[in-house]
C-alpha cells in the first residue's frame, strides 16, 4: 500500500492527496518532519542507515524523520517517526521549517529538536546502529563517513538557529 501525502505548493499550502512515489516521481513538493535528537549532556544521536533502505543504504544520520501524513502536523509526524525509529516517546520542538532543494527532489522540510534522557530502542528494519556524539566527533564523523546530504542541511539549518 502506497504511501498517503499531501501535495502542497511553494507557501506550503495544501493543493492534493498524492502517493509519495507518485510525488516523488513527478517532483511534487510534499512534507517531510525530522528530529535532531541530543541528550542531557548536548550530544548528538547519531545513527547509520539499514542497507535495506531504498534512499541511502548505509549512510549515517543525524536526524529521524520521514513524511507527513494526510491531516498530520509536521510536529506531530515528527512525534511519530522519532517513536518508530528510536522507539522512543518524547516531546519535541519545532526549530526551522524551509524548502529543501534536496538529493532526491524538493519538498518542505520541518525539523524539530528532542532531548531524550532515556534508552533508544532502535527499529533494525531503519537503523543498523546509534550511537552519542559530541559536536566535535560529530564533525570528525562528518568528514570521515557518507551521511545523508539533506540530513546534513536539516543539520546546518538546526544549528544556525541555536
Amino acid at each position: 500500500m502506497t504511501e498517503l501525502v499531501e501535495r502542497v505548493d511553494d507557501q506550503d499550502r495544501v493543493v492534493d492527496v498524492v502517493g509519495r512515489d507518485v510525488a516523488i516521481r513527478h517532483g511534487w513538493l510534499h512534507r517531510i518532519a525530522t528530529t535532531v535528537c541530543r541528550d542531557e549532556s548536548g550530544r548528538f544521536l547519531v545513527c547509520r542507515r539499514a542497507q535495506e533502505l531504498s534512499r541511502f543504504p548505509g549512510y549515517y544520520e543525524v536526524s529521524f524523520g520521514g513524511a507527513v501524513q494526510v491531516g498530520e502536523s509536521y510536529r506531530a509526524a515528527a512525534v511519530r517517526e522519532v517513536a518508530e525509529e528510536l522507539g522512543v516517546h518524547v516531546p519535541v520542538r519545532e526549530v526551522v521549517k524551509f524548502l529543501c532543494r534536496g538529493e532526491t527532489g524538493s519538498y518542505w522540510l520541518g525539523v524539530h529538536e528532542a532531548v531524550v534522557t532515556g534508552d533508544v530502542v532502535p527499529d533494525p528494519r531503519a537503523v543498523s546502529w546509534v550511537g552519542w556524539l559530541t559536536e566535535a566527533e560529530l564533525d570528525r564523523a562528518v568528514q570521515a563517513h557518507r551521511f545523508v546530504p539533506d540530513g546534513q542541511e536539516a543539520l546546518r539549518r538546526y544549528r544556525g538557529s541555536e
